[in-house]
């Protein structure tokens, strides 16, 4: 392992990957401060320009928009009781009544020191975590190759938020999406309708394209009092940072809320399809539960925005556990990844270590580099930050647009893709709208071809009995998993509802 760690960092340590990381933390840290905007539409939007690099370079800009994206969140938080990003919602809880007391300056420092170490532990966990786990799965056949995905599926279906049901029609949705085109293994052409374009079926970058930056995009549009009303403006006074604007005292009285933030932010990171929009909630919830002063909570203290905050930045590492090692994503981003290791010819999964050793461990350089840069950019570039939350959006938006399409476009040189993006961006949008969840339909995208595949190859292996899947240890506990996780979301379902009603009866 360690040898495979310097040759990760020698493949990083060079100016032209340095400055890739350099600009995509900074890229990232305006996308995540900006409303509206996230570190997904930030990747999603720079994947095509990572076409023509290589592995490394191409990943070097990603991670740098990963981290990037998901630290700047807490700046609107603080500033104008606005999350940025979705992981920095409980951030606004404490920290704008920070802010208002005039310690705008100290709610930057707690955000940025636990962000780093949050950041930084996350990081060794899933290089110390990752490998071993690949090398368990290399045990994988199709069988358990079909029951890993399914079980990804139903798991990001069922811990989605609103109805199990439309979570499980935007799968299938996805799944009926990835078939179009040639069937795997022999070929077969299905559903191009005698369409050319078809026949290789849908380009990944305009269906991830379109389905969260279009459709985001669209949703924001839609608001015309969101796009017309001038931002609001901050008190640059507030925004100064004394030396760290946090003292290793004041971190030393937070020792215990910070480790246990850290711990749920890496647990709900490693499991498929949470996330840190989840995570940050649990956490400060936590922390109010377990602190000796839960009334003080909400009131502008130094508790809830570590709670948040160390959460938030400890998913990074936790999501990147199950892409790296099993080939599965565990939120929207690490989605985009996962069609990043793809466009870049990468197979995920437990043989990517194995394999592509080196830039694997460049991707974990270029995680913890790109927890540095942020670290420095954020310190160093607060007040230019806080700056840009007045450009207006009627400037902004049409711009990501236009650079959506060309992105599309440019990545075969088809206008098929930039209509195929506009199509799947109005799904997107259709599917917020009637309350759909995204990532399931993009999981089942990216996945259905994993699951095709591996039944296929099981059903010819065992000819045409479907007993094996069931019978062969890890395969068969993989698909029990799937039915509890069935069962325990209906049941969760059930209670949601009987409370509402409870509720609108009382």
């Amino acid at each position: 392992m360690f040898d495979l760690v310097i040759e990760g960092f020698s493949l990083v340590l060079n100016f032209q990957t340095m400055l890739l990381i350099l600009g995509g933390t900074l890229l990232g840290l305006m996308f995540g401060l900006i409303p509206g905007l996230s570190a997904t539409m930030a990747v999603a939007i720079c994947l095509p320009i990572t076409y023509g690099m290589g592995p490394v370079e191409g990943f070097a800009l990603l991670i740098g928009l990963y981290i990037g994206g998901s630290s700047g969140g807490f700046i609107p938080s603080v500033l104008l009781n606005l999350p940025g990003t979705p992981s920095s919602v409980a951030t606004t809880f404490d920290g704008y009544p920070m802010a208002q007391k005039g310690l705008a300056g100290r709610a930057f420092g707690i955000s940025i020191i636990t962000s780093f170490w949050a950041g930084l532990i996350s990081i060794i966990v899933l290089v110390l975590v990752a490998e071993p786990l690949a090398k368990f799965a290399l045990n994988f056949g199709p069988f358990e190759f079909f029951a890993v995905a399914l079980l990804a599926l139903t798991l990001i279906s069922s811990l989605s938020e609103g109805s199990l049901l439309k979570a499980l029609i935007s799968a299938l949705l996805g799944l009926t999406f990835a078939f179009v085109g040639s069937a795997p293994i022999d070929a077969y052409p299905r559903f191009t309708f005698g369409i050319s374009e078809l026949s290789a079926g849908f380009n990944m970058l305009p269906v991830l394209i379109g389905i969260f930056a279009i459709s985001e995009m669209l949703k924001i549009i839609e608001n015309k009092n969101q796009i017309n009303t001038p931002n609001s403006q901050v008190n640059m006074k507030q925004v100064k940072i004394k030396g760290l604007g946090w003292s290793l005292k004041d971190f030393w009285k937070q020792k215990w809320n910070f480790i246990r933030s850290t711990l749920i932010g890496l647990g709900i990171g490693i499991l498929p399809g949470i996330g840190g929009g989840t995570a940050n909630l649990v956490a400060y919830g936590t922390a109010k539960k377990q602190s000796k002063y839960p009334e003080k909570f909400g009131t502008g203290i130094d508790d809830g925005v570590v709670a948040s905050e160390a959460s938030n930045n400890a998913t990074i590492g936790g999501d990147m556990v199950p892409l790296i090692s099993l080939g599965i994503p565990g939120d929207t981003v690490t989605a985009m990844l996962l069609g990043g290791l793809m466009l870049h010819g990468l197979q995920p999964g437990p043989l990517l270590i194995e394999q592509n050793g080196p830039v694997v461990y460049s991707i974990y350089a270029a995680l913890f580099i790109a927890n540095i840069f942020m670290v420095i950019l954020l310190y160093l570039g607060m007040r230019g930050f806080v700056k840009m939350l007045s450009i207006e959006k009627y400037y902004l938006y049409p711009i990501i647009i236009a650079l959506c399409v060309v992105g599309a476009f440019g990545v075969n040189n088809r206008l098929f893709d930039a209509f195929a993006l506009l199509a799947f961006g109005i799904i997107g949008y259709l599917m917020v709208k009637t309350k759909f969840p995204l990532v399931p339909l993009i999981l089942g995208f990216i996945l259905g071809p994993l699951l095709e595949t591996n039944l296929r190859r099981g059903l010819q292996l065992s000819d045409g009995s479907f007993m094996p899947f069931l019978t062969e240890p890890i395969s068969g506990l993989f698909l029990l998993a799937t039915v509890l996780s069935i069962v325990f979301s209906i049941i969760k379902d059930r209670k949601s509802r009987m409370a509402k009603s409870a509720k609108i009866a009382g």
